[in-house]
């Protein structure tokens, strides 16, 4: 017959199960910048970065037939990333990079077996089809949304170290005017974040090491106001190549460049291969006292083995095999042992660094791109006459951007980041830009039926002005130059049509036009959004080549999937124990169905006890 004794440890059985499941399920701390450090945001003691870059080779990828993605996602394939975890730890990992990310994709399961490992991840916002193409920089509505996404799929996870706006845009001298782009971009994911009430998540870049531009580049980020500069700053670093030395590798050089920086510094990418195998004795002067209150560790690059010969282990299907670079680095990261500050006694030096810095090597503007607003520019759209058949092909787009901006000012749709001016719908779609200007011209030409025909390829459509539009449009002028104070209120009529106008998206939203403060008027040069994205590295060098890949940026909605795990109990009762038992089991299952969670009846055992 059960008993007092069966009612015990049916319920301190319970409570073993009920502390190993709450155990599971405690998320990771979020990690905090205070001054140039990161904190543990629970206990306030130092956080160092051992990371690894964890991402397969994209370059070459082609679409995915169902979702069109160019990416392969390491945090959206459970069975490679349960299978990778444990060598992870073998490293004493507590950082993953990810360079590109499927935002439709389920990350749910990976992301909580990396935060019952202690690891957290660094993501890219940009993807290879969806970001700051260096050569013809923009920051448009598009690339906006993809990077919305993004934050949207990954925000709830605490282990979620932070975000990257950007990695080697800017990687010499000569395109130095891309990184205000990158910085519009940071600004209004900090800005997005904030405005979903998410938790403070940080968000940096990712810089080369290029002589000429490292140290300006570094301050462009880290100077201005709290919402605009970035939150962490990382450097893809391989100076240090075979047997070296903390002076020898350049590293004292580094050290000392960078020591006046008020945000944290790491190397977002280390580990040289123009000598193999690797020995990774720079991770004792990383981790040492020489560099370690200016730097906060480093991401070794990388996990898989691939052609570029950087790899520390090699992956055929489910096998995973371990090279010797894996066990040079395992045998440094795990002798380290780097001081640590305390949150509460750390004494940083508030600094807002003065963005006035342009020289022979740098000249970014101070004045960034205005935040791109899809409302401003369906507004526009659809208040235009003359517009581009539906017939004519993007590609064709070129030629009648050519003709118009020799006729009439494109400056409304211009961005220029070293002047610092920018159209007010410099970050509409190439459509919407080319509607603008056509509209334009057809205006400056008399209005005419035959001023809108570029030899068939433009036609009249039906122009509505709408009522939430109307103050913002005024605002920004007939010539599109200047700035909308006024919300813009984009909402589609039911018995408005439109001929050759960008279609919309039905129903209504309302967003703030929004420019950089110091956001001008007036540049030459128009602008298209197309995208490049570096993620491959040549074998042995130590300065190493992008390898980008351009494309329109598919719109996709984020899906946020979770699961559940329901828990069930099964009884037994045996026959010959009779009615008493049967009636002593039906109260263990009162207890269960009163209490309603394990560990409400993991508590009744202990009063028992």
């Amino acid at each position: 017959m059960l008993g007092y004794n069966t009612l015990y440890s049916v319920a301190a059985l319970l409570a073993v199960s009920a502390t190993s499941m709450v155990a599971e399920a405690v998320d990771l701390p979020a990690i905090k910048v205070v001054g140039n450090k990161f904190f543990y945001s629970s206990n306030g003691s130092q956080f160092y970065i051992r990371g690894i870059a964890y991402q397969q080779d994209t370059s070459n990828m082609t679409a995915n037939a169902t979702t069109g993605s160019l990416v392969n996602d390491p945090l959206a394939d459970y069975e490679a990333c349960s299978r990778d975890i444990p060598y992870l730890k073998e490293l004493n990992t507590n950082v993953i990079r990810v360079y590109a990310v499927n935002a439709t994709a389920n990350h749910t399961k990976c992301m909580k077996a990396l935060n019952d490992a202690g690891i957290y991840v660094l993501a890219d916002l940009s993807a290879p089809n969806a970001s700051v193409n260096r050569v013809d920089p923009s920051w448009t509505v598009e690339l906006y949304n993809s990077y919305k996404e993004v934050i949207d799929t990954f925000a709830n996870f605490t282990n979620v170290l932070g975000f990257f706006a950007g990695n080697e845009v800017t990687n010499n001298n000569t395109n130095t005017d891309a990184s205000a782009f990158v910085k519009a971009a940071l600004r209004d994911s900090k800005k997005y974040i904030k405005e979903k009430g998410y938790r403070d998540i940080p968000v940096g870049y990712s810089s080369n090491d290029d002589a000429k531009t490292r140290v300006p580049l570094a301050d462009y980020f880290a100077c201005g106001s709290q919402d605009v500069k970035a939150d962490f700053f990382g450097i893809n670093m391989y100076e240090w190549c075979g047997k070296s030395t903390f002076n020898e590798s350049g590293y004292a050089q580094r050290t000392k460049d960078f020591a006046n920086l008020s945000i944290p510094i790491f190397f977002s990418e280390y580990g040289c291969n123009r000598v193999t195998p690797r020995q990774f004795t720079e991770v004792q002067a990383l981790y040492g006292p020489d560099m370690t209150d200016v730097w906060s560790g480093g991401i070794v690059y990388m996990y898989f083995q691939e052609t570029n010969k950087y790899g520390l282990v090699s992956v055929n299907g489910t096998k995973v095999t371990t090279l010797t670079d894996f066990n040079n680095y395992k045998s440094q990261i795990n002798k380290i042992s780097p001081t640590s500050a305390r949150n509460a006694t750390y004494t940083h030096r508030p600094q807002n660094l003065s963005c006035a810095m342009n020289n022979t090597n740098w000249k970014a503007a101070t004045a960034l791109p205005p935040t791109p607003n899809k409302d401003i520019c369906e507004c526009m759209d659809v208040a235009n006459t003359c517009v581009v058949a539906d017939d004519v092909e993007p590609k064709n787009y070129a030629d009648l951007f050519d003709y118009i901006c020799q006729h009439v000012s494109c400056d409304g749709i211009s961005a220029n980041g070293t002047s610092g001016k920018y159209g007010s719908y410099s970050f509409c779609s190439p459509r919407e830009k080319l509607n603008f200007v056509m509209n334009l011209y057809y205006n400056e030409q008399g209005g005419s039926k035959s001023d809108c025909d570029f030899s068939g390829s433009a036609t009249i459509q039906s122009a509505t002005i709408r009522t939430g539009c109307s103050a913002a449009l005024k605002q920004i002028g007939s010539m599109g130059t200047k700035t909308a104070s006024s919300n813009a209120t984009f909402t589609i009529s039911s018995n408005s049509t439109s001929s050759g106008s960008a279609s919309s998206t039905s129903g209504s939203s309302s967003i703030t036009s929004m420019s950089s403060s110091s956001s001008s008027s007036s540049s030459s040069s128009s602008s298209s959004s197309s995208g490049k994205h570096k993620k491959k590295k040549t074998t042995k060098s130590d300065n190493k080549k992008d390898v980008s890949v351009s494309g329109s940026v598919s719109e996709s909605k984020s899906e946020s999937s979770k699961s559940s795990k329901s828990e069930s109990s099964k009884s037994k009762t045996s026959k010959s124990k009779g009615t008493a038992a049967q009636n002593e089991l039906g109260f263990i299952q009162t207890i269960l169905t009163s209490f309603g969670t394990l560990s409400f009846v993991a508590g009744l055992g202990f009063a028992i006890l």
